[in-house]
């Protein structure tokens, strides 16, 4: 009789544990999200990005030129290293192409990434969330227009937005094997995204193109993000991490007395 009631006491206590510990694993993962929504409305490391489309064209047409505008001058080795050795690879099988691309679109990212400062977290598939002033300023891009993004940013800041679009379409149309050509628009195209999203705010543009920066795409050179609050969320993370760890440690210690 005694040694049923144990069961039964051992057996609800480890129901309790699994319980609370569920309740944390739950909690954590929600903090996760929250602070993670920065990092979903990521913009070039999505399937549907402008990154990984010009990878594609550039896998499609043989020609590296075309997402070299997109990282800095001293990555550009790496990229044409890989470059060379994904279209090596990708033509030995339907699976090796597949996983050449992959690599490939990884690596150019990862740079990318590193070049605006913020941390290469992987590329995020299609259908991920995308902050719809992104998402609108991507169809004005694209249809020469800012209709699609007018009502979405406080109507005081589209002189200047306006003036950042119009300098941004004014070099869109570049030789795509003019890469110099082709880093002064994502440069004046990266410096319309920042403001339509309100990363930048008017007056600052001109300083950091004075000092050859725009959000971390610094010609010749890696780093340097624009907005150093954007790693805010990643810091929160990791210091909940911890924090949930430690407090784990702790509960199950206490259930074990």
């Amino acid at each position: 009789m005694k040694k049923n009631q144990m069961e039964v006491v051992t057996n609800d206590s480890k129901n309790r544990q699994k319980r609370g510990l569920n309740k944390l694993y739950s909690f954590f993962v929600f903090i996760m999200l929250i602070l993670s929504t920065n990092a979903a409305f990521a913009h070039c490391d999505t399937m549907e990005g402008p990154l990984i489309g010009d990878a594609k064209k550039a896998i499609s047409q043989n020609n590296v030129n075309i997402v070299l505008k997109w990282i800095p001058e001293a990555n550009e080795t790496e990229i044409k290293d890989a470059f060379t050795q994904t279209m090596k690879v990708r033509i030995l099988s339907s699976d090796a192409e597949k996983l050449a691309d992959k690599s490939f679109f990884e690596t150019l990212v990862r740079i990318h990434r590193t070049g605006e400062g913020v941390p290469f977290t992987g590329i995020k598939p299609i259908g991920t969330a995308i902050d719809p002033k992104v998402s609108a300023a991507d169809k004005a891009i694209a249809t020469g227009n800012l209709s699609p993004i007018k009502g979405l940013i406080p109507e005081k800041n589209m002189p200047e937005l306006t003036k950042r679009f119009e300098k941004a379409m004014s070099l869109k149309n570049f030789d795509v094997n003019d890469v110099k050509a082709g880093r002064e628009y994502i440069e004046a195209y990266v410096q319309f995204f920042k403001f339509a999203e309100g990363e930048v705010h008017e007056g600052h543009g001109d300083a950091h193109a004075a000092e050859g920066t725009v959000c971390g795409h610094i010609e010749g050179h890696e780093g340097s993000g624009c907005d150093p609050a954007a790693h805010i969320p990643w810091i929160l993370t990791g210091l909940f991490f911890i924090t949930a760890t430690v407090f784990a440690s702790l509960y199950l210690k206490k259930k074990k007395k």
